[in-house]
């Protein structure tokens, strides 16, 4: 087989990218060697059908001969609002390997020149530390924030998390030793910022790959969080059919047309030379045809003698055909377990998905943290009653008025490890106010605060396995409003003591289980 020229390796690398940054630098590099690359995803939610737009462009980038490493960047998911605890964090790092290694093998593409890093391999190493600490030395806060605007969710008092967040991806480029960094374009004030920045550490400016922006199938971006605007890689092929159906794809409309762009960046890259894409028709809506450039079908459906439906019939076909062999490879009790674990369901259909589709009644409305009892004295109105001052980290304390006098001595009280429910608006309770809720099991004989890992720390966030209920804000819970009660009634523990929400259990970031004693109990 003839070697590709650099010219011929360049214009695989960059087409269909919407921008270039340092094409003069990728030439030079190019006339002496193979490129290496990078392309990072946090490890979160779980990959659907758009990630088929960054695989095609890795895809080019391995039959140009690039050295092409992925980075799971696990500790930039952790930081991002703390989405999901370590232990699902590891779980979904080994989903997205199997996953990309399949969709990557559906595009037709060797991965010998592929690798695979986590984040954590070296982003808590020594010289990675100092140089995090050398970058916030003379990064403003300014440019920070910033450099994140398009990516981490901007709030009025934003979190250091999402400041130091850009600082991080541009040291990435100088720890994994790469020509260049691959991304969407909303990674453009990143790549800008990583440009300015890491020639002040001493370090090279890098090449920066820039993939346009693709609408979903609804409209507007393409998210893991909106159902109808994506596929998931193991939806059945009736799934496919339900979704292609309600696309948006409104007549001669070529902008906003998700299953257009998807032809672009994914289906035509794949075909060879003399291949097209097909659409099947009756003679009497104009027959059969094959478009072997895109652009001549775009051009044909802009003049509107296509069809809406048949464009997606056909997209339907082509969809299928790159699901198949993941759906195949992913057909077996391994990746079964392995998806299941990294994105669990709590058993037979989506429970999460029908949990969050009731609004109101889901663990993301309830703040938990780690407490700890740091006072209790008798209610001065109540014999039953005690109010406890409870310290949830950061300078804070609640105070709580309980019943749990009824069982334990106010001594035994005093020092103990508590979960506490802190976004409850305060309300009199014979007279005193009460700021949240300590959570314990009970039943007909006993009445038990929850057990707390010896691990966890005061002001730790405890999350329901699975949701994103560590966000930096929560709102309050309106006794009124009965939220807290329909929340409280899916609360229980099971038969091994593990404190549940409905089948999710109750974890601590690190992923360390809440538990109780009291076995297959309510909790409140």
């Amino acid at each position: 087989m003839t070697t590709p020229s650099w010219e011929a390796k360049e214009q695989l690398i960059t087409r269909n990218l919407q921008e270039v940054l340092g094409q003069e630098t990728m030439r030079t590099i190019l006339q002496e060697r193979d490129l290496n690359i990078y392309w990072g995803t946090a490890t979160t939610g779980k990959p659907h059908i758009a990630y088929f737009v960054p695989m095609s462009k890795i895809a080019d980038f391995l039959k140009a001969g690039c050295e092409v490493t992925i980075l799971f960047a696990d500790l930039h998911a952790y930081l991002d609002n703390m989405k999901a605890p370590w232990s699902l964090l590891q779980e979904r790092t080994k989903y997205y390997e199997a996953v990309i290694k399949a969709m990557l093998t559906s595009l037709g593409v060797p991965l010998d020149k592929l690798r695979f890093v986590r984040g954590t391999d070296y982003q808590l190493s020594k010289e990675y530390t100092l140089d995090v600490y050398k970058l916030s030395s003379v990064v403003t806060q300014h440019d920070a924030k910033k450099a994140g605007a398009e990516v981490v969710k901007q709030v009025e008092h934003p979190l250091m998390s999402g400041i130091l967040y850009p600082g991080l991806q541009a040291l990435d480029e100088e720890y994994l030793k790469v020509d260049a960094q691959f991304g969407g374009v909303d990674q453009r004030k990143i790549f800008t910022f990583a440009e300015k920045y890491l020639p002040q550490l001493g370090y090279a400016k890098r090449i920066h790959l820039m993939n346009p922006m693709i609408p979903g199938l609804a409209g507007g971006k393409m998210s893991s969080s909106e159902e109808d605007s994506k596929i998931d890689l193991l939806d059945s092929a009736a799934k496919v059919k339900s979704k292609i159906k309600k696309a948006f794809c409104e007549p001669g409309n070529i902008e906003d047309n998700g299953l257009l762009k998807f032809l672009k960046h994914v289906v035509y890259p794949m075909f060879k030379e003399g291949e097209g894409f097909e659409i099947k028709r009756k003679a009497e809506f104009g027959g059969d045809k094959c478009f072997e450039k895109y652009e001549d079908l775009e051009a044909y459906f802009a003049s509107q003698e296509l069809h809406p439906g048949d464009l997606k019939a056909a997209v339907e076909i082509y969809i299928n055909r790159l699901l198949e062999p993941i759906r195949k490879a992913f057909d077996d009790d391994f990746h079964r377990k392995l998806t299941e674990r990294a994105y669990p369901t709590g058993g037979g259909g989506n429970k999460k998905a029908a949990a969050q589709a009731t609004g109101d009644n889901t663990p993301d409305k309830m703040e938990l943290k780690v407490g700890k009892i740091m006072e209790a004295n008798k209610h001065p109105d109540a014999d039953t009653l005690c109010i406890l001052s409870v310290d949830i980290g950061s300078d804070t304390k609640k105070s709580i008025v309980s019943n749990l006098m009824a069982y334990y001595g106010l001594e035994d009280l005093r020092g103990r490890t508590v979960v506490t429910l802190t976004n409850m608006k305060s309300s009199k309770i014979r007279g005193v106010e009460s700021e949240g809720l300590v959570l314990c099991a009970f039943n007909q004989d006993k009445y038990e605060p929850l057990i707390v890992p010896e691990s966890a720390k005061i002001g730790e966030r405890i999350i329901a396995e699975g949701f994103n209920n560590a966000k930096a804000e929560v709102a309050q819970l309106n006794p009124k409003k009965k939220v807290w009660e329909k929340i409280q009634a899916e609360l229980k523990t099971n038969s091994d003591g593990d404190a549940l929400w409905k089948d999710f259990s109750l974890l601590t970031m690190n992923g360390d289980k809440i538990t109780s004693s009291l076995k297959e109990c309510n909790i409140k």
